[in-house]
């Protein structure tokens, strides 16, 4: 029997990314690949790329010309790009870098089978486009080995939002949800794998309308209804959510279904009107406070996380400080804070800029603050008692490590339980990124 062919990925960016790399390399595995942890010893080495962060598409060519030497010494390896990246920079990737042979786009990795079939024939394989066939369905069946008790399950992507800053729209493509019942199908199979807690994935995982049994479009709230049914699934959280599409069920789900946890993820990216007008976000500082006041009148011990972009262009002092004046009033539990970088072809990098030392300065002291919030929020775990999912052995001998209710890091010392058991922990300490605690009981 032949050996199988051995697949490096590395991934980039966001967890839909994570879940995009995992069906990558199951849509490879019909083509007889199994992966590997390092590229040296691979028969293809695929980068699963990510446009958010600054310089993102020079970063790849900077990580594939790293690859040179191992493509000179094993001429038959075969080199692929996916993601966003792949979506933006397209047939560019192959002129700057011939030695790629493979580029991806996210709407069409199901037919990595066929592009990889190409490549192993000699053909430089580019396939950008946003197919209508669902990607989804196109995939071979998982096959059902064990998996760790946490897992992301994409049900929606793309955006229709055209915030000034973004090029998901343009890489990720308009809105789409995923029919119910397929939804529901991979979360029954996860469960029967091992996993207890599932983070459904989507660019506006609350804008999710996805076709129900019924004939009618769901909406985020009554699909997360619908696995509160599914026996074995404990846990259930959403990310990454539009302040918009935030509707009363979703805010009362919160309040109600169990397992759904008190955590969300609710960017704002400004608290100046002018600057989100600018970012055209379709929402104000105050539309957002008052949202955030239901929401925790729903879950009164809701953690809410946030993200920030500091010197968006026409950014003055006095709009840092709008952002500052409400970060002090919602009191993040964690966030992410980000300087304003330009994307080509979008809106706000034709507009003028903000000096670059403004925009770090200003970003040290929202991040300062974001900190402090951060780190209060942990401290005020310190003598209660809250559900840990333990996911993995800890650094120590006894050790077991895992995620609170609200996805704080808990360790745990001479800790019997297994990985995948979901326990009662009471914290005893808090430190600078994780809680210790001891088993109730």
């Amino acid at each position: 029997m032949a050996e199988p062919k051995k697949l490096f990925i590395k991934t980039y960016g966001c967890q839909m990314n994570v879940y995009d790399s995992e069906r990558m390399a199951e849509a490879l595995g019909t083509q007889g690949y199994v992966e590997t942890s390092t590229p040296d010893d691979a028969d293809m080495i695929l980068l699963n790329t990510c446009h958010i962060r600054e310089k993102a598409a020079e970063k790849v060519y900077s990580e594939l010309g790293r690859f040179k030497r191992l493509k000179a010494e094993k001429p038959d390896l075969k080199i692929g790009v996916a993601g966003c990246v792949a979506q933006a920079e397209g047939a560019e990737i192959m002129r700057r870098q011939p030695m790629v042979d493979l580029v991806v786009g996210p709407q069409s990795y199901h037919r990595l089978p066929e592009l990889e079939a190409r490549a192993r024939a000699g053909q430089k394989a580019l396939d950008t486009d946003f197919p209508e066939e669902d990607k989804f369905e196109h995939l071979k069946a998982r096959p059902k080995a064990r998996r760790g008790p946490t897992a992301f399950l994409t049900v929606q992507e793309g955006c229709d939002k055209f915030c000034a800053f973004c090029v998901v729209p343009y890489t990720r493509g308009a809105e789409v949800s995923r029919p119910v019942d397929r939804v529901i199908t991979e979360a029954r199979d996860l469960v029967e794998r091992g996993v207890r807690e599932i983070t459904l994935l989507g660019q506006n995982v609350n804008a999710y309308h996805g076709a129900g049994p019924d004939g009618g479009d769901w909406s985020l709230a009554r699909l997360i209804w619908e696995l509160d049914k599914v026996d074995g699934l404990e846990r259930i959280r959403f990310t990454t959510s539009h302040p918009n599409d935030m509707d009363e069920a979703l805010i009362e789900a919160h309040g109600t279904c169990a397992k759904l946890m008190p955590y969300l993820h609710l960017p704002v990216q400004a608290g100046s009107d002018k600057i989100l007008k600018r970012m055209n976000r379709a929402h104000t500082a105050e539309s957002y406070l008052r949202l955030i006041e239901r929401i925790r009148a729903a879950r009164p011990d809701i953690l809410i996380s946030g993200d920030f972009i500091v010197g968006f262009p026409e950014e003055t002092e006095a709009d840092f400080q709008a952002t500052m004046d409400l970060v002090e009033e919602v009191r993040y539990g964690t966030a992410y804070s980000f300087k304003y970088s330009t994307r080509p072809g979008t809106p706000a990098a034709e507009r003028d800029q903000v000096p670059e030392a403004e925009k770090t300065e200003r970003l040290h002291r929202l991040q300062a603050l974001l900190g402090t919030q951060q780190r209060a929020a942990q401290d005020a775990m310190v003598g209660k008692t809250v559900g840990v999912l333990f996911e993995r052995e800890g650094r120590l001998a006894g050790q077991m490590v895992g995620k609170s209710d609200h996805l704080h890091a808990v360790h745990v010392a001479d800790c019997p339980a297994p990985v995948g058991t979901l326990a009662q922990v009471r914290i005893v300490s808090s430190s600078t990124n994780s809680l210790a605690g001891a088993l109730v009981g």
